[in-house]
């Protein structure tokens, strides 16, 4: 029986895909924007809650992988994927969970062959393996758990 995994792309749209423990692929986006009176720290809570929701539900995790990036678009940008990072990190070592980094251009080169390849390739790559990602972020994340899933046969 294989052990749940997850992969995600963090940001503000956070996409997730996830191999229970019934071999079942299911995903898609959470969205971890701030709220009109929300503190600056309440979409990590947010995401802390949400992660330990997935962990319940689907449990336990055994190993999560991330979409590594290096470069952001804007300061904002990086600044909300550290906070998800070290927020992600501190909870998946709090619990003794494997986690990896894998770099953007690993991902999009094994969805489709380009290590620079635009949403929209990402996003019908993904469908030609028989899935519906709603977003890029989703389809990242799908990306990221086939990978992991053929490379590393879903274990850290």
């Amino acid at each position: 029986m294989p052990h749940p995994v997850l992969a995600l792309d963090l940001g503000t749209a956070t996409g997730w895909a996830l191999r229970g423990a019934d071999g079942l692929i299911v995903s898609g986006t959470a969205c971890f924007r701030p709220r009109r009176f929300d503190g600056g720290g309440m979409r990590y809570l947010r995401f802390t809650n949400w992660m330990t929701e997935l962990d319940r539900l689907s449990g336990p995790i055994s190993a999560i992988w991330f979409e590594e990036v290096r470069r952001h678009a804007g300061t904002d940008a990086s600044h909300v994927y550290g906070g998800l990072m070290a927020t992600l990190t501190a909870w998946a070592e709090l619990r003794g969970i494997p986690y990896e980094g894998v770099p953007v251009g690993t991902i999009k080169r094994f969805a489709t062959g380009k290590g620079n390849a635009n949403k929209a390739a990402m996003i019908e790559a993904i469908r030609q393996r028989g899935f519906s990602p709603e977003d890029d972020n989703e389809a990242d994340a799908l990306a990221l758990l086939l990978w992991a899933l053929d490379t590393k046969g879903g274990q850290q």
